[in-house]
């Protein structure tokens, strides 16, 4: 038992001596300060396009009310709602009316699908005003019951003084909307976790193969196993992403403040604080995922050239994980996402989203050790294999060799 604690002791701290040697080296370059006001710009543009386009949509597009009552009622209710403009915030400001007849009524749900394909109707008011009738999404009802209400009591002054109770008709149910909006957080989420991780993961193959060209790695793997030197490389790769990540986030957030362009999302099932910290995580094993593959392919590689000839694939590659992992979430509780939770790749997308549709935190507990473990697996596969192949430390491999220590299958003897 002591023997195997040391072991483990020694390898650890060979880690974090490599972790610590490549984050002090990358952090402090000018490359890594080059490499932080890179996407600074595209963040400050969309940040500011942002802005404009919500100044732009707030003052060309107005939700518009309509109203199907009886001519006399209607004219009632939009005299009551000018003398109230002055004085009430938050009143109705534009309406599409429709006067009807003495003892005409219209159904309400009907008259607005027939009105919503190029229409700016957002809710439809019917009904008498003593008892009046507003019938629309969830959202938007719900803003206008109480001004609608407080309409209608002035227009019915002084016949009557009570406040009228206002009849809700959602024509989409709270729940329904709540997972619609919940749906759109999720991918957001997954896009956002995309962007970041197609950003920051290409530097580990080229960070390994400057190595390889200079002989550092060759002095690295005498001095500590293998699979020390690749944990500890992806460790500090993945500091320098969340440093990066922070810095970021901070220009990004004071940009979007200052053009008023902050994006509002449904809040998600398992709430803020826990769907930040998850989402903390999953970045971390999506990184670390994708770039152990991509450090086994560094290590693989031979020159900067050949690193440039395998960015294609590999960026192929992280576009269809996203693209799995989008579908998937169209298709919860579906063998389809099941598939998409056990694909390491595509296993921190899917998670993610689930956080935001689905309020149980159990299943991240296991999806969590799944990708600790799938990490384990490749770093371990990708060591060896950079070890029998490159550093010729093991017996030599021929192809036929090769393929046979892929497929687990030793040479007859």
């Amino acid at each position: 038992m002591n023997m195997s604690h040391s072991a483990f002791s020694r390898f650890w701290r060979s880690i974090m001596v490599i972790a610590s040697r490549d984050f002090g080296a990358i952090l402090f370059s000018r490359s890594f300060i080059f490499f932080l006001l890179g996407p600074l710009f595209p963040v400050f543009v969309i940040g500011m396009a942002g802005g404009i386009g919500a100044s732009v949509s707030g003052k060309a597009v107005t939700p518009v009310l309509g109203i199907a009552m009886e001519a006399a009622e209607t004219d009632a209710f939009l005299a009551a709602r000018d003398r109230l403009s002055g004085s009430v915030a938050h009143l109705p400001e534009t309406f599409i009316v429709i006067r009807l007849k003495p003892g005409e009524r219209v159904m309400a749900r009907s008259l607005l699908e027939r009105a919503k394909s190029g229409s700016p109707v957002v809710a439809l008011l019917s009904g008498p005003l003593a008892n009046p009738k507003l019938t629309g999404p969830g959202g938007s009802v719900d803003m206008w019951k109480g001004p609608v209400a407080l309409i209608a009591a002035e227009a019915l002054r002084p016949q009557s003084s009570t406040l009228p109770s206002v009849t809700v008709d959602k024509t989409i149910s709270a729940r329904a909307d709540t997972a619609r909006k919940r749906i759109r957080t999720a991918q957001a989420s997954q896009t956002l976790l995309f962007l970041l991780t197609m950003l920051l993961a290409g530097m580990v193959m080229s960070n390994m193969v400057e190595e390889k060209a200079n002989k550092i790695i060759e002095v690295l793997a005498a001095a500590v196993p293998m699979d020390a030197v690749f944990f500890g490389k992806l460790i500090a790769m993945l500091g320098v992403s969340l440093v990066g990540l922070s810095v970021w986030g901070v220009v990004g957030l004071a940009i979007m403040l200052a053009g008023g362009g902050i994006p509002s999302f449904a809040p998600p099932a398992v709430g803020w604080p826990m769907f930040a910290l998850l989402g903390l995580v999953y970045f971390s094993f999506a990184y670390l995922l994708l770039g152990s593959l991509f450090l086994t392919i560094g290590g693989l590689a031979a020159t900067v050239r050949e690193v440039q000839t395998l960015s294609m694939p590999a960026t192929m590659l992280q576009l269809l994980v996203f693209f799995f992992a989008s579908y998937a979430l169209g298709a919860m509780g579906e063998p389809i996402e099941l598939a998409a939770i056990l694909f390491p790749l595509t296993s921190p997308y899917s998670m993610l989203a689930r956080a935001a549709v689905e309020p149980d935190l159990l299943p991240h507990l296991g999806a969590i050790v799944w990708q600790a473990l799938c990490v384990t697996l490749i770093i371990k596969g990708g060591a060896t294999l950079f070890r029998r192949t490159v550093m010729k430390s093991g017996p030599a491999v021929s192809r036929n060799s090769f393929f046979r220590w892929l497929t687990g299958r030793r040479k007859p003897a």
